[in-house]
């Protein structure tokens, strides 16, 4: 799904796709997301990093065989808002500790997450799903 709509003077933008919960699909998210944001001539870096982390922690946190997790882009006015649902509502992801005085093997790509976007959170539902999402100013030029 590829839309622009108008509300109110501005535009929005979005982009959705369902993909399978797996190392490959979130490959595919981060590449397809990448393709999106050029499309919209938006800037890419730090976007598809975060699209890149969320998409592999539902792969491999929010896995339920048999379910996919959802990749959604929208942007309204100056910010970004990049969401990934997936099936596993039942596991919320930690908010990283602000500081982290010592090496764990995993929790690093959430402090990526929250050093990148400028706010990120978790949404319940629809049951027995949940979206990871992080939004990203963009430059007021664009």
């Amino acid at each position: 799904m590829n839309q622009e709509v108008a509300v109110s003077g501005t535009s929005t933008r979005q982009f959705a796709v369902q993909l399978s919960a797996t190392r490959r699909g979130a490959r595919l998210a981060r590449l397809l997301a990448t393709e999106q944001l050029r499309s919209w001539e938006l800037p890419l870096d730090a976007a598809a990093l975060v699209v890149a982390e969320l998409a592999a922690n539902a792969a491999l946190h929010g896995r339920v065989p048999g379910r996919d997790f959802r990749l959604r882009l929208a942007v309204h006015g100056h910010t970004l808002r990049i969401e990934v649902t997936d099936a596993r509502g039942d596991r919320l992801p930690a908010r990283p500790p602000a500081t982290c005085g010592c090496p764990a093997e995993f929790g690093y790509g959430l402090l990526l997450v929250a050093e990148l976007a400028d706010r990120w959170g978790v949404e319940d539902g629809p049951g027995p799903c949940k979206t990871v999402w992080a939004e990203l100013a963009l430059d007021a030029g664009r």
